[in-house]
């Protein structure tokens, strides 16, 4: 099976296994195919280390209860399967700060931290304000042909190029 080591693979492939993904997902589970909210639920159980029961008073944890569910464990698959892929393929590259990123960021990492920082908090509050994500909306959404997950996958298009234009452009 050389596609196991391939570096890349085909997206019409990749499409097609997410998208059978996503069928088995609301045929067995009878829910859309989906991952932010299992991030909500890992920093709610951060949380209740420090603070034990209280959070699980807050309104949001009284809706999204703080469990380990299928969600929860397809991020950890999504993470370990990209790993168990870079040994395969060989391109397995650990390194502290890609080339691009530190010439784009600088070589001290106060403003990269911040960079990485509003990025990822941008990204958890667009996330929880639209009560879902790229593959909440954009694949589980547009599959159903909901009108809100067509929106939400061309603002992620365009969000995507306007900032990637952005990053190269700073970089250049």
């Amino acid at each position: 099976m050389d596609i196991f080591t391939e570096l890349r693979w085909s997206p019409y492939i990749v499409g097609t296994g997410i998208g059978v993904l996503s069928w088995f997902s609301f045929l067995i589970l009878r829910i859309p195919l989906s991952c932010s909210t299992s991030f909500s639920r890992t920093s709610g159980m951060i949380e209740r280390i420090f603070r034990g029961k209280k959070v699980e008073t807050k309104p949001y944890y009284q809706k999204v209860k703080l469990v380990i569910d299928w969600q929860w464990m397809m991020m950890i698959g999504i993470v370990a399967g990209s790993f168990i892929s870079s040994l395969l393929s060989g391109d397995f590259n650990p390194e502290w700060v890609p080339a691009f990123w530190n010439s784009t960021f600088g070589h001290t990492p106060f403003l990269r931290v911040i960079v990485a920082m509003a990025g990822g908090i941008l990204l958890g509050f667009g996330a929880r304000w639209a009560d879902g994500c790229t593959s909440g909306h954009g694949i589980s959404g547009t599959m159903q042909l909901a009108v809100s997950g067509w929106i939400s996958a061309l603002s992620f298009f365009a969000g995507g190029i306007i900032v990637a234009f952005l990053i190269y452009r700073l970089s250049g």
